[in-house]
C-alpha cells in the first residue's frame, strides 16, 4: 500500500510541476484562460442567456384576471408584512 501511495503522490507532484512550468509562459496562460472560459460558457450558460427564456412581458404587470398569479403576489406581500410586524413587536 505504501508504494501505491508514494507513486500517486509522485505522479501528483509531477503533474503539478508540469502545469506550473506550462503556465509560466504568458501565451499558454492566455490559452488556458480562453479554454476555461469557453468550457464554463458551454457547461453553465450565463445569466444573460437565461434571461431571454423568462416571460419578461409579464414582469411587474400581471393580468387582473390571472387569479393564481395575483394570489401568489398577495400572499408574498402578506408574508413580508407579517414578518416585519413580528420583528418589530
Amino acid at each position: 500500500m505504501k508504494r501505491v501511495l508514494s507513486m500517486s503522490t509522485l505522479l501528483g507532484v509531477g503533474v503539478g510541476a508540469s502545469a506550473a512550468m506550462w503556465l509560466s509562459n504568458k501565451t499558454n496562460r492566455i490559452k488556458a484562460e480562453n479554454f476555461l472560459r469557453e468550457w464554463k460558457r458551454k457547461v453553465k450558460p450565463t445569466v444573460f442567456e437565461k434571461s431571454e427564456e423568462l416571460p419578461i412581458e409579464k414582469g411587474g404587470n400581471p393580468h387582473p384576471h390571472d387569479l393564481e398569479d395575483n394570489n401568489m403576489v398577495s400572499e408574498g406581500a402578506g408574508y413580508s408584512v407579517q414578518f416585519y410586524n413580528e420583528k418589530m413587536q
